[in-house]
């Protein structure tokens, strides 16, 4: 209830108003049912007759006065009510559309899933001891892209399964960059993941690297670019050869739940030779910031770039134009990945803000992450970790932050921090590096 028009006297009236305040809402004046009578002066309302009540009034007539409390207490009364039954009704409608709308997805996602298990099948393993060495090729419907190098001299084969917001697969893409490595892309769609019906493994980025007699697969990021690193060290090591120093142990913790580690995911194997122009403390200096990157910088990005709704849906809105989605996926799927996407990482980002233990303002961390990588890099004198050329520390968190460019996150980051120099150099460094991108006509006939 609402008396457009109500006053009351800010001291006792003496027959006639002194000095009047202006309100709006008839519960500001709940505490009038505890004011003694005398102090009990005016009160008007425009839609009815107005009541006058001076002090001499409201002295020699407490019944009038008891009345009028009553009254007030009795609207009160009706207008928390019609409030409170505005608000359930309120909370009613959004329950029913979030009910709707999950119970959309699930069953999409649950048509979906069962059909990919009938038409995709995990390709056969050849009986040689890597359980990651395929005879055949996996089923590829269409590349996305397709990168020429100018420096590859090996003349490695690769296909990159990948997401394009992933900040893992962006790690990936600046090693392959910067060594100047022809590659194929294919974007998987992280909702359905249908691009990965073939693998046992359904995380990205994996590579698929054509050798004289099969296919090597190559899981996780930071093996991914160990293993390569070190094959291109030594033109004498064979891949296959290199890939099994970097055997998957599975485990089970104390709350019974099931896991695996990659060993030795951060070591390069030089094999007999040592590393031309590395010292022991260099090598160990980028492991250890590889190592930082991955366990720290890196949580510290999804609770920034999808912190609320809005951020989260227009980070999604900008990865497909990155990730060329609209020539990619259809339509329906396209828009599916986008907003199904935005609210599965608007709620993990919330959980991983917590989980990581990050400040209640997630940018202030990620600030304090990317002051200390700048701080040991001025401590050392030199434009990255690697000193004057980078080296695979400065790679991953390149990655990191790359994954990011274009969000209100990374803005944030370049004003709030002295990020700009390094970055800047490292996107000079990789574009003089990359090989010529372009669409795959694939895609393009998609």
């Amino acid at each position: 209830m609402f008396f457009p028009i109500c006053r009351i006297v800010s001291r006792p009236l003496r027959g006639y108003p002194e000095e009047l305040l202006e309100f709006s809402n008839l519960s500001r004046y709940r505490h009038l049912s505890s004011i003694p009578l005398h102090r009990l002066a005016l009160l008007e309302n425009s839609k009815r007759r107005p009541l006058l009540l001076s002090v001499s009034h409201t002295f020699n007539n407490p019944g009038y006065a008891d009345k009028l409390r009553r009254s007030f207490a009795q609207h009160t009364f009706q207008s928390d009510t019609n409030a409170d039954s505005a608000k359930k009704g309120s909370n009613k409608v959004k329950l029913l559309m979030v009910g709707f709308g999950l119970g959309a997805v699930i069953g999409l996602g649950y048509v979906y899933n069962k059909n990919m298990r009938q038409k995709s099948v995990p390709i056969a393993n050849l009986d040689s001891g890597n359980s990651l060495w395929f005879s055949e090729p996996p089923p590829i419907d269409f590349i996305a892209k397709k990168v020429v190098g100018s420096r590859d001299a090996r003349d490695l084969q690769l296909t990159l399964f990948q997401y394009e917001p992933c900040p893992f697969c962006k790690k990936v893409r600046a090693f392959l960059d910067f060594a100047g490595l022809s590659y194929d892309v294919v974007e998987v769609n992280p909702v359905t993941k249908k691009q990965l019906g073939w693998s046992a493994y359904k995380k990205v980025p994996i590579i698929i690297v054509k050798g004289e007699e099969g296919y090597q697969q190559l899981n996780d990021s930071s093996m991914i670019i160990s293993s390569l690193a070190s094959y291109l060290e030594d033109a004498q090591q064979d891949l296959q050869k290199i890939v099994k120093y970097y055997p998957q142990v599975d485990f089970q913790d104390g709350d019974g739940k099931k896991g695996s580690e990659i060993m030795n995911r951060y070591f390069l194997m030089f094999g007999d030779k040592e590393p031309a122009g590395r010292s022991k403390e260099s090598i160990v200096e980028e492991r250890r910031w590889r190592k930082w990157s991955d366990d720290v910088l890196m949580h510290t990005l999804s609770p920034n770039i999808y912190r609320t709704w809005e951020e989260s849906l227009e980070a999604f809105n900008m990865f497909s134009k990155n990730g060329d989605w609209e020539h990619i996926f259809p339509p329906w799927e396209r828009q599916m990945v986008i907003y199904v996407g935005a609210a599965v990482m608007y709620i993990i980002g919330k959980r991983l803000k917590k989980r990581h233990n990050l400040l209640d303002d997630a940018r202030q961390s990620l600030y304090n992450e990317v002051n200390y990588f700048l701080k040991t890099v001025k401590a050392k004198g030199t434009h990255f970790i690697g000193g004057d050329v980078p080296n695979l520390a400065d790679l991953a968190v390149y990655g990191c932050i790359s994954s990011i460019d274009g969000t209100r996150t990374f803005d944030d980051l370049m004003r709030n921090t002295k990020l700009s120099p390094w970055y800047e150099a490292m996107c000079r460094i990789i574009d003089s590096r990359r090989g010529k991108m372009s669409l795959s006509k694939l895609a393009d006939q998609h």
